[in-house]
């Protein structure tokens, strides 16, 4: 029972990961997004994104937690240098997933708000992303839950996460099995948990 507990300390530096790295990766993608869909900036946005995309998110948290430690001449902490780390990486496949919401609304909204003279800003913030999130939801609980899972690998830095603690047990235990197995049981129950949050906010939509 007290590995079990020993384990489930972990989720603590989980959930401060996931929710890091989905603030930062909502925001840094959305951005990339609107300035992609005014054509500011699109080379360097898409070759930003086909990097973060196509390199080992384990080198990017590698890179962040060892190199850029050294070049700005301050060390990052394990979990700072994880939330960082995963909300760039996401921030790729939600400004990819937001754009793909931005193409699918019809152009007349757009042609409707700039007739109507409303404000670029308002336009967005009113009009734009509360339909683009709408229809972009089933989505974004995918990316969450892949990012969450995405998470363990702060384990590879020292991170005391599910996952390191699973390995410490392991380490302690001689075996594998049971302390893996608990580890997975927590990430099941938060991606459970996860699900059943996204069919909550789906169904208010339905209802309005």
């Amino acid at each position: 029972m007290s590995h079990v507990l020993f384990i489930g300390y972990g989720i603590f530096v989980t959930i401060q990961l996931l929710f890091g790295g989905i603030l930062i990766g909502s925001f840094i993608g959305m951005m990339l997004s609107i300035l992609r869909y005014k054509n500011i900036g699109t080379r360097v946005i898409n070759l930003i994104i086909s990097v973060l995309r196509g390199t080992p998110l384990i080198l990017q948290l590698s890179f962040v937690y060892f190199s850029v430690s050294s070049i700005i001449g301050m060390k990052l902490n394990i979990v700072a240098a994880g939330v960082v780390t995963f909300g760039l990486n996401s921030s790729a496949y939600i400004a990819e997933i937001i754009r793909a919401g931005i193409e699918s609304l019809p152009k007349g909204q757009f042609e409707a708000a700039k007739t109507l003279q409303i404000p670029t800003f308002y336009m967005w913030k009113d009009i734009i992303l509360p339909q683009v999130f709408r229809s972009i939801l089933p989505a974004m609980v995918s990316e969450v839950i892949a990012l969450l899972k995405e998470t363990a690998l702060i384990a590879t830095i020292g991170g005391m996460d599910i996952m390191r603690r699973a390995q410490i047990v392991s380490a302690e235990q001689f075996t594998y099995f049971m302390p893996l197995c608990i580890a997975g049981a927590y990430y099941y129950s938060l991606v459970i948990f996860i699900e059943y949050i996204g069919k909550r906010i789906e169904m208010s939509y339905k209802i309005r």
